[in-house]
Formats: structure tokens, C-alpha cells, sequence
């Protein structure tokens, strides 16, 4: 039998590797980083809608043949990863796509890591600030492309991955997709881990997993932030603790005001993070 499959689709440096990683610890799950999943599945999509043969057949019959290749495309996958009963697989875009997963794999559980935008966006340029011998070919300064602290943020709030995760995530509110998924604040999952796993298995209808060490946080995923052009390699650390806020102090208190009024929306919806 294949494991059932729970997805994240969270914000990029929102403590989504933090979220595997602890669900990792539970027996029962085998956890990913980012994943190729999605686009395996998206790319089939594509050539089904488009593909000639499948246009000149019976439209009905080529749908159910092609929701069979779907679910059987994703199980299998899941079946050739792991044998535990429960793949968690991540991959920023399960949230704003949920509608084509959910005419192959009926009402899907998906979560989502979030994170106050500043503290977003400080990541971002914190990572940016640790290269050293390596360029990151983020800056070009001949061209004064992204060669200021203003620059790079323009940078990041239109482009992948802070822009289009954004932007995802505002489409899935006007959808109203959020209301079938599970949102864990960063800020709220460092402070009170043990109260969001609760929220994170009762969205999966499964009994809370006592044995969890939020002091002893063994990493077991790895991935890396460069082909963004920004290092980060989404080490994590062990003991989950709150984390202060370095916005102000590394982007400076009128760029802070400025991402919070873009993103008026995010902290109209999920509030703004604990001072």
C-alpha cells in the first residue's frame, strides 16, 4: 500500500526545513526537501492540455486515463521513496496549485510555513552578506543591477523566491484555497512547538507524536539557496527557541515600514509577528 501523502508549501526562509526536520522525527514519516514532484506532475499537465493525441481522442475517456496517470504517477513515486506510512513532501508551489491536485488526489492536506515578510526578506540579505570568496552573481555593478541594500529588495518582491511565493500565496487567499489548508507561523512554531505539531497532526487526522526532542533537532534534510543567488543552505538549528526579530537592525526601520505596507494584505490576514 502506498503511504499517504501530507504537502508543504510554505515561504521561503519561513522555517519550512525547521518543519520537516521536526516531523522527521516521527517514525511514521519520511520527510523531503525541496522536491521535483510537483513539476514532474506539472510538466504531464502540460503535454496532456497541448499533446495532439490526446486532443484527437474522447475527452472523458483521456481525462479519467490521465487522473489515473496522475495518482498513480504520484503514489508510485511516493512508494519508490519510502516505505513508512506517510510521505511529507515539500514544494512551494502544492498551495496555489491545489485544484489539479485535487482532481487526482481528492481533498489534499497541505501546510504552510509562514513568516513576518521583514524577517523574510532580512534572511534574504543576511545570506546575501556571507558571501566571500564565491559571488552569488546577484550584483553586477557595472550595470548598478541590485548594487544596494533598496535594489535587492525591489529585487526579491518580484522575482523567485520571495516575489512568486508572495504572489502565490495572496492567489490562493483570493481562491479561498487557504481556507483547506493548515498555516503555522514561524514565530509561533519556535515559541510553542509543541502546541503547532498538535495543530499539524489533528489537520491529518492522526493521534499528536509524544516522543518529539524540539532541544535535539537532527538534521536530516539538506538543500541550498544558491541557484537563487543567494547562499543559505537551510542548516537548522537544533534547539527550537524563539528567534528575535533582526529586521530593523539589518535592513533599517524605513525599509521595514516599507515591506510591511507592500504586504499590507499578509499581516491583514494572518496578523504581525510577536514583538
Amino acid at each position: 500500500m502506498p503511504p499517504r501523502i501530507a504537502f508543504q508549501s510554505s515561504l521561503p526562509r519561513s522555517g519550512s526545513t525547521l518543519l520537516s526536520n521536526i516531523v522527521g522525527q516521527n517514525p511514521e514519516f519520511h520527510v523531503t526537501p525541496t522536491s521535483g514532484l510537483l513539476d514532474l506532475l506539472y510538466t504531464a499537465r502540460s503535454q496532456f492540455s497541448r499533446g495532439e493525441e490526446f486532443k484527437a481522442q474522447n475527452r472523458d475517456e483521456m481525462e479519467r486515463a490521465f487522473i489515473g496517470f496522475c495518482r498513480g504517477g504520484l503514489e508510485g513515486y511516493a512508494s519508490a521513496l519510502t516505505s513508512k506510512p506517510w510521505l511529507l513532501d515539500k514544494s512551494r508551489g502544492w498551495g496555489v496549485h491545489y485544484t489539479f491536485l485535487d482532481a487526482f488526489y481528492p481533498n489534499p492536506k497541505i501546510v504552510c510555513m509562514l513568516r513576518d515578510p521583514v524577517d523574510i526578506l532580512c534572511s534574504m540579505e543576511r545570506n546575501y552578506r556571507k558571501a566571500t570568496l564565491r559571488d552569488p552573481g546577484l550584483v553586477n555593478h557595472s550595470e548598478m543591477l541590485n548594487t544596494s541594500l533598496e535594489k535587492r529588495l525591489d529585487h526579491w518582491v518580484v522575482t523567485p523566491p520571495v516575489g512568486l511565493a508572495m504572489e502565490r500565496l495572496l492567489e490562493i487567499l483570493r481562491h479561498g484555497i487557504d481556507q483547506q489548508m493548515l498555516f503555522i507561523r514561524y514565530e509561533d512554531l519556535c515559541a510553542n512547538p509543541g502546541q503547532e505539531l498538535e495543530r499539524f497532526y489533528a489537520y491529518l487526522g492522526l493521534p499528536s507524536y509524544e516522543d518529539h526532542d524540539f532541544n535535539n533537532v537532527e538534521q536530516i534534510t539538506v538543500e541550498d539557496d544558491e541557484v537563487y543567488g543567494v547562499f543559505g543552505d537551510h542548516t537548522i538549528r537544533r534547539k527550537v527557541e524563539p528567534q528575535p526579530s533582526r529586521g530593523e537592525e539589518v535592513l533599517c526601520a524605513h525599509l521595514c515600514d516599507w515591506i510591511r505596507q507592500r504586504y499590507g494584505w499578509f499581516y491583514e490576514r494572518f496578523g504581525s509577528a510577536p514583538a
